[in-house]
């Protein structure tokens, strides 16, 4: 499959590009961007010569369309909403890492202050999350967030298993700085994050509407959650620890066999015996699920850790394009984390 990369300059970008080029079912052919246009991509990052060497050319979907048989979007969100639709008018395949495509334009609007994308492009996209598939046939996909999907598969087991209290779940969600993206702020300045530990968008985050809607695909009572999102002085990597008090007391035995029932053919969720650690998953698309039952509370502590450039964007969104052509899961991708 011949496939391109819109918004290829970007932290997720450059990690599809690393995951491709490992792809034995993928053949990158055209990168682009609005800014280094003309310039081959390992001049700019040399730790990709040889790998991608590719020059950057200017966004033009006619092109894209003639070349290869699907675009990835790595835009920020804004961006993809204005050139999704001529691919959509096509039916020519998208997978869109931004949240441009996820949410309903008048919650879009809410959550983001950007204008949304047409109702009826919208309408079009499937929301991605791996785990749990996508219908047969999609042509166009809207890959989740990257605090979405860990906090999405800490909790999936357990709502549709109907065992804890839906309007008591409270969300501690941490994450690497490259979760903020490229463009520099006063909030991301090395000295600022640098031996700190910072709070923010404290119930205002825009993946919390994307981790409701997909969970109340299971139980409509759900219908909010408390949710904290704070930066880690590390680059990559987060790690949500989400509160979830139980209707009726469990044995953890019997907690572990929801976890294991919902995912035992999923190759990317691992069930973890102790607390999950963030270098076990950096560099992977593993995400590495652990838990603890506090019977004197009756809260269910669950800790759900990924690499948000990997699983949180990229690799899912591989992972994505496997399950769209009816590749193997797993196609491509490398087993071991970095670990270090």
């Amino acid at each position: 499959m011949k496939v391109s990369i819109v918004g290829v300059t970007g932290y997720s970008g450059l990690e599809l590009v690393k995951l491709l080029s490992q792809h034995p079912q993928a053949e990158l052919v055209s990168i682009h961007a609005t800014r280094d246009v003309g310039k081959a991509l390992s001049t700019i990052y040399p730790y990709l010569s040889g790998v991608c060497d590719l020059p950057i050319t200017a966004v033009d979907p006619e092109v894209i369309m003639a070349e290869a048989d699907l675009v990835f979007l790595a835009t920020p969100s804004g961006v993809a909403s204005r050139l999704s639709a001529p691919f959509v008018a096509a039916n020519f395949p998208v997978i869109d890492l931004s949240g441009d495509h996820r949410l309903p334009a008048t919650t879009y609007a809410k959550w983001y202050p950007k204008p949304p994308a047409e109702q009826n492009i919208i309408d079009q996209f499937v929301y991605g999350l791996s785990e749990v598939g996508i219908p047969k046939g999609s042509r166009f996909i809207a890959n989740p967030g990257c605090y979405a999907t860990a906090t999405e598969l800490a909790l999936l087991p357990l709502v549709k298993a109907g065992v804890i209290d839906n309007q008591h779940i409270i969300v501690d969600a941490k994450s690497g700085l490259t979760g903020a993206g490229k463009a520099l702020t006063e909030t991301s300045h090395f000295v600022n994050v640098h031996d700190n530990y910072v709070t923010y968008k404290l119930n205002r985050h825009q993946h919390i509407p994307e981790i409701v809607q997909l969970l109340a695909r299971y139980d409509k009572s759900l219908d909010s959650l408390q949710f904290s999102t704070s930066l880690l002085p590390i680059n990559r990597g987060i790690m949500a620890t989400v509160y979830a008090p139980l209707k009726e007391p469990l044995s953890e035995e019997e907690i572990f066999a929801l976890y294991q029932t919902c995912y035992q053919d999923k190759p990317f969720v691992r069930l973890q015996t102790d607390l999950p650690e963030l270098h076990n998953v950096i560099g992977s698309n593993f995400c590495d699920i652990g838990f603890a039952y506090n019977s004197a509370t009756n809260v269910l502590t669950v800790i759900s850790v990924i690499d948000n450039l990997i699983k949180g964007a990229a690799g899912q969104a591989m992972q994505n394009f496997n399950l769209m052509f009816g590749l193997p899961e797993d196609m491509g991708f490398v087993k071991t984390p970095t670990y270090l």
